[in-house]
């Protein structure tokens, strides 16, 4: 079903940037399930991953809703994000548990700042629903960082380098995703 009136361009690069970073978390932790999963001893860590991977399917299926109710286009690089998004869960996984809580917790460190934006701006613009619903899904991303942090992402071995192309990686792909 169309939607009644266009959204603002702003709005629609919130929900098609959002959207693709929600689809590339869900292949980050399938990547890195992919190779935990394969290993004996690691169902605290595949149990962990699983539950942070349901959370991001279920946003996922929040944008997958606003993409179509409201005609936002998706972002062209969806494929390239998830492809690299699968890869860097999988490359953070071959280096261990505390890297791939490192990963999440860069990750979601910039993406906590970053919703954290984007409520502010929905709350000034009087779009209340939306900054409720993406406040709801910022503290769920917190909470994924808290518990990578918890489990010693900052111990991970080149802890610094990694978190920070990381998160160079993120802030570069959600420029990227709001306009392509």
């Amino acid at each position: 079903m169309p939607r009644k009136q266009p959204l603002p361009d702003r709005i629609e690069e919130m929900v098609r940037v959002d959207h693709a970073g929600e689809y590339a978390a869900v292949a980050i932790y399938k990547g890195q399930r992919a190779v935990f999963e394969r290993l004996k001893g690691k169902e605290t860590i595949v149990s962990q991953l699983t539950h942070m991977e349901e959370d991001e399917q279920e946003h996922l299926d929040i944008f997958d809703e606003m993409i179509s109710k409201e005609g936002v286009r998706p972002t062209a690089m969806t494929p390239i994000w998830g492809v690299a998004a699968y890869g860097l869960g999988v490359a953070t996984a071959l280096l261990g548990e505390k890297a791939a809580h490192a990963c999440t917790e860069a990750v979601e460190s910039v993406i906590e700042d970053h919703y954290g934006a984007q409520v502010k701006e929905l709350e000034n613009r009087g779009e209340t629903e939306k900054a409720a619903l993406f406040a709801k899904i910022r503290d769920e991303e917190i909470a994924h960082k808290d518990i990578a942090v918890d489990q010693g992402a900052r111990n991970a071995p080149g802890y610094p380098l990694l978190s920070g192309v990381i998160k160079a990686g993120c802030r570069m792909a959600i420029r990227i995703s709001e306009k392509i």
